[in-house]
């Protein structure tokens, strides 16, 4: 069988029996296509159910000589599921990808920023222009809620219950859960809202989302990196800032002032606490603090 009808088939099987969302299955696509370029460069003529651990490796060669250590080891995790579901399905009884280990990656912290870098980009948003205070709103819940960018630009106006004090959020694989939301974060949205939101002229197929561009259409995610980028840029912030900086910095305050993990893990809406467990490094500081005020031997 060839490469793109299992593609294909493979990407059906992603959405439909395993929930991921369409970035994860575009991403897991490419990965694979990587390999279909490989063959087809090198004039090796194998189909998927064809294809044997030593072609892979010499594919595994040549991408580790042009990508880090996180990419490659993404791109054999996509590999794997690929031909794993390949056997699922009676295509082939052995997975060539079995025996080829991953690089051994560092866990890589993430960056945040300090409240006063936060505040200090946010005032640098001139609330006279057309797209003010929906910038300000952009900014104000990425960092008050921890929202990925995904679930940001997905935000429908149905999914606000500023009565109880919730957003619902759609986040990976579809799957929804509430996170609350603070009065002052509630404040921007609605001056957003109930002020500029309502001059756009409305496309029908975006009236129940909530942050839409200037022609009345959903943001998408590059256009939220884009005004981040434009706004540290202004805020003459160093840093290298996108979306997840506010993801990662709602996370690390919040610990940093006594919250609990799994309360955290369940409002980031990570499946596993080993994920969240990652922000339990930032700041080794206030684990010593934590450990001097609280530990009855200190």
């Amino acid at each position: 069988m060839k490469w793109q009808h299992l593609l294909k088939d493979f990407q059906i099987y992603l959405k439909i029996e395993r929930g991921l969302s369409e970035n994860t299955i575009i991403n897991y696509a490419h990965d694979i296509e990587k390999l279909m370029r490989f063959l087809e460069d090198n004039d090796i003529n194998l189909s998927p159910l064809a294809i044997d651990e030593t072609t892979i490796q010499q594919f595994i060669y040549e991408v580790a000589k042009i990508l880090n250590a996180r990419s490659q080891t993404r791109i054999i995790s996509g590999l794997k599921s690929f031909f794993n579901y390949l056997i699922f399905e009676d295509y082939r009884k052995d997975n060539p990808m079995e025996l080829i280990e991953a690089p051994k990656i560092g866990r890589k912290l993430p960056d945040t920023l300090a409240l006063e870098d936060i505040e200090k980009l946010i005032a640098t948003i001139d609330l006279s222009k057309a797209e003010g205070h929906r910038n300000k709103a952009i900014i104000e819940t990425l960092y008050g809620c921890g929202l990925r960018v995904s679930e940001l630009v997905g935000l429908k106006l149905s999914d606000l219950f500023f009565d109880e004090g919730f957003i619902r959020v759609t986040g990976k694989g579809d799957k929804q859960r509430f996170i609350p939301i603070s009065k002052f974060t509630q404040k921007h949205i609605n001056l957003y809202i109930k002020g500029d939101r309502i001059k756009v002229k409305h496309i029908p197929e975006f009236s129940d989302t909530v942050f839409l561009n200037r022609r009345g259409k959903q943001l998408t995610r590059v256009m939220i990196f884009t005004i981040i980028k434009r706004l540290t840029e202004k805020a003459e912030i160093k840093k290298n800032i996108s979306p997840h900086t506010f993801r990662h910095s709602f996370a690390t305050h919040l610990l940093e002032n006594g919250a609990d993990l799994r309360a955290i893990q369940l409002m980031l809406g990570h499946e596993s606490i080993t994920t969240t467990e990652i922000y339990m490094h930032v700041d080794r500081s206030h684990l010593a603090k934590v450990m001097e005020k609280y530990h009855p031997r200190t």
